[in-house]
């Protein structure tokens, strides 16, 4: 298989230079710097892509690499710090800018090589250095410019060798992604005849010879991310795996049954599945408690509990199963990213289950990526397209204490919620929506009676990224239709608001 190496040095945008190049339809992997010659060797990669990073290359502390590595006739492109790594291993000289260039910067191009072809004369492109190439080393040409950065670009064509100041990569690049495919296409000889299902037939017959005869133990959670991984392991070994499915009463209407229908004994799929009906559990365990953060613990440790037990009547496994993600990665502060938060996926389990060895199929995998393989596996797309759904589930959608019935009138105001919006051709657009109950009770008048019910909230947004988020604008005329079937099929329920909150100053969960 054609693989381009993304070798990171510390920079932010590493996974997003493997995801445009996945988007060329060549596959892609990220690797350490720490990663050797020899290993590298071994991959026998059509490209290397050397990554931005913080660091200065001329400080005794920053992260080099084997200068051998430019004398394998393989194509390399570096990008940001890998350009002055380039320019500093090949003897050319990087210095301190007199002046810095952060954001979107007009460059000049001087000479339209192979990166260039088909490129525009003057383009703003993404600047982030504080350093730059003074001198270009010998063989190399300047091939861009900008009023401060005299080395915005070189080549040396004879040795495939090119670097770019700038950060093609990010969509502020004017066409950047051009660029990366004249690399990827022209300079290194790719077909581009990776697709996801290619990502999907490997990875399955990876895990058959990892795990060989071994035993493997899966979370299901019947979101994405662990359902695609389950069917990946599922394929690969069949009933050597085990999934484990715990119902803690608190998924949304029909979920529990939904997610047994596609996994359970007469699904489509060869694997030994367990469901644990524990609701009455976390019922008795959450009583009377109000306090979000509370409520939250409580649940995640009682899924804990659960999950060991049922593991513990399964006896010693080989392997665990998580859906990690590589946002999970990064936002849980492993390799060189800071802390945004902790999640389950990344960690909690390991601590109660004896295994050998974690397998994350999907770690390397964004999202969107994640989606693109569980369709290639025949997954149902209302599984592969469900909505972002928290792990403590409708815990935190409902205000104040949990009780039996109020997580049925946030289930059924949820269900019509999410159909009305369905029937509408908008839940393709929104980032997340959903019905949430509030802990206010107000004063409402239906037919000739008085009562004295609980208003639901309604919460949709839209966001990229899900680290901020704005209101949607919905129809009117579909607000008003949610809210009337609300009111009518919902018994509890005799007000309906919708939260026109964004993030900040909000989250996008109520708690």
């Amino acid at each position: 298989m054609e693989t381009v190496i993304v070798l990171d040095f510390g920079g932010q945008y590493n996974q997003l230079i493997a995801r445009r190049v996945r988007e060329c339809n060549v596959y892609c992997e990220v690797k350490p710097y720490t990663t050797t010659l020899e290993e590298m060797k071994a991959v026998n990669p059509k490209g290397i892509i050397f990554t931005g990073g913080p660091n200065s290359v001329y400080e005794g502390t920053s992260p080099h690499y084997d200068s051998k590595i430019l004398e394998l006739g393989i194509p390399v492109l570096g990008i940001c710090y890998g350009s002055q790594l380039m320019a500093y291993m090949l003897g050319g000289k990087v210095k301190s800018a007199p002046v810095s260039e952060y954001g979107h910067t007009e460059v000049m191009i001087d000479k339209h090589d192979a990166i260039f072809t088909g490129v525009s004369d003057k383009l703003v492109c993404w600047m982030s250095h504080t350093d730059y190439i003074e001198t270009v080393p010998e063989g190399f040409s300047v091939t861009a410019h900008t009023k401060n950065c005299p080395a915005a670009a070189m080549s040396c064509p004879d040795r495939k060798l090119f670097a770019t100041q700038f950060h093609p990569e990010v969509v502020h690049t004017q066409e950047g992604i051009r660029m990366l495919q004249n690399f990827v296409y022209k300079v290194c000889g790719c077909s581009g005849d990776w697709k996801m299902d290619s990502f999907a037939e490997t990875a399955i017959q990876s895990l058959r010879e990892k795990i060989d005869k071994g035993k493997v133990l899966c979370a299901l959670s019947g979101g994405v991310d662990s359902s695609v991984a389950a069917v990946m392991l599922s394929k690969a070994i069949g009933k050597q795996l085990t999934c484990v499915f715990v119902d803690h009463g608190l998924l949304r209407k029909n979920e529990g049954d939904e997610v047994e229908a596609v996994f359970g004994p007469n699904g489509p799929y060869e694997l030994n599945f367990i469901r644990v009906n524990a609701q009455q559990r976390y019922y008795d365990k959450l009583k009377g408690v109000v306090e979000p953060e509370e409520k939250r613990k409580i649940i995640g440790k009682e899924f804990i509990q659960v999950f060991e037990e049922e593991a513990k009547k399964i006896g010693a496994v080989d392997f665990l199963v998580q859906g990690t993600i590589y946002p999970d990665v990064i936002e849980s502060g492993l390799g060189q990213s800071a802390v945004i938060k902790s999640h389950h996926n990344v960690g909690g389990l390991p601590e109660v289950v004896d295994f050998k060895e974690i397998i994350e199929p999907l770690r390397m995998l964004f999202k969107d990526e994640v989606r693109r393989v569980g369709l290639e596996l025949g997954i149902p797309e209302y599984l592969v397209y469900r909505q972002p759904f928290p792990g403590p589930g409708l815990g935190i959608r409902i205000i104040g204490e949990i009780t039996e019935e109020k997580v049925r009138i946030v289930q059924e105001a949820d269900a019509i919620y999410r159909e009305e919006i369905a029937k509408a051709g908008l839940d393709s657009e929104l980032g997340q929506y959903f019905a949430a109950l509030t802990n206010m009770r107000s004063v409402g008048v239906m037919g000739d009676f008085r009562t004295y019910d609980y208003a639901v909230a309604l919460r949709a947004v839209n966001t990229s990224d899900f680290m901020t988020a704005e209101a949607a604008q919905l129809p009117w005329e579909v607000l008003f239709k949610v809210t009337n079937r609300i009111v009518n099929e919902v018994k509890g329920v005799n007000r309906v608001v919708y939260d026109c909150t964004g993030k900040p100053p909000g989250t996008i969960e109520f708690e």
